[in-house]
């Protein structure tokens, strides 16, 4: 009564705003101004306006009416079993815009659960969850996945093989196989020492990371070259700042394909169900 009455100008559209008789809005307030011992309201004009005093009370009342719209709706998301927590493992190079997109749009349908997101090299992801507990895994397919987690194929990510616009890679006009074994190469690692069997490592001079952003920067720094997913580099090959090798034997860009993975026989509360739907949905965009 008191918040509504303060922002709505009048104990008369408190009371229809309540569906109370305005006398009932009027006894109310006084019976609060009497437990609180302060004037809330100063009543000598025609429309009631806040006490310096009641404008810090009204203040308390609003945040106190915040926290109980709260409570009421972490009750309803636990009546509906929602979860608490979802622990999210994702590879960088999958973390896409649309990945993102995706939890912005979770946050608005499940504002009551919480996530925890790991950024995890793939070939690391299925052990997390054991270690980690994790409920739902992103990552380039694993050739050598094991049975107890459940893989779900949701589209591919292209990727380009870049260097800096200095290095001699940069100036030849096709490269091979051969060509490439003098220059260092990067290559994704995780830190069980696992390479994913997709990336080929053509150079005799290897540099290892667990995750692309860390090679997209030594990249840039003419460290070495890399395979590195197309949304990284686009903008950076338009504006010079990364040239793409011309490699002979890719005759389209290399695509390597996406899963989302979670543990075989766990059941899916409706929030991890929902999350689930939004990531495919948004990796097939992709293909």
């Amino acid at each position: 009564m008191l918040v509504f009455a303060a922002d709505l100008g009048s104990f008369s559209a408190c009371a229809r705003k309540l569906g109370k008789v305005q006398s009932a809005v009027s006894q109310g307030i006084n019976n609060l101004e009497i437990d609180l011992d302060i004037q809330l309201f100063d009543r000598s004009t025609r429309k009631p306006t806040l006490t310096t005093e009641g404008e810090r009370i009204y203040e308390c009342a609003k945040a106190i009416l915040q926290q109980s719209f709260e409570l009421e709706k972490v009750a309803e998301s636990i009546h509906e079993k929602e979860e608490k927590i979802i622990k999210i493992a994702v590879d960088k190079a999958v973390q896409t815009p649309l990945f993102n997109k995706a939890l912005q749009n979770f946050s608005q349908q499940y504002p009551y659960t919480q996530i925890e997101l790991l950024t995890i090299a793939s070939t690391d992801i299925v052990n997390s969850f054991y270690n980690d507990n994790i409920d739902v895994g992103i990552m380039f397919s694993d050739l050598a996945f094991k049975h107890e987690v459940e893989i779900c194929y949701v589209g591919n990510i292209k990727f380009y093989p870049v260097c800096h616009p200095s290095s001699p890679l940069a100036d030849l006009s096709i490269v091979n196989d051969n060509s490439l074994l003098p220059y260092r190469q990067i290559v994704l690692r995780g830190e069980q020492g696992k390479e994913l069997q997709q990336f080929i490592s053509f150079s005799k001079k290897l540099w290892w990371s667990n995750a692309f952003d860390s090679m997209l920067s030594m990249v840039e720094q003419n460290i070495g070259w890399a395979y590195l997913p197309s949304y990284m580099v686009e903008e950076k090959l338009k504006e010079k700042k990364l040239c793409k090798i011309k490699v002979s034997f890719d005759h389209k860009p290399w695509n390597l394909p996406v899963d989302i993975v979670t543990k075989r026989g766990n059941a899916k509360g409706p929030a991890l169900s929902w999350l689930f739907n939004e990531l495919k949905k948004s990796y097939i965009k992709l293909i």
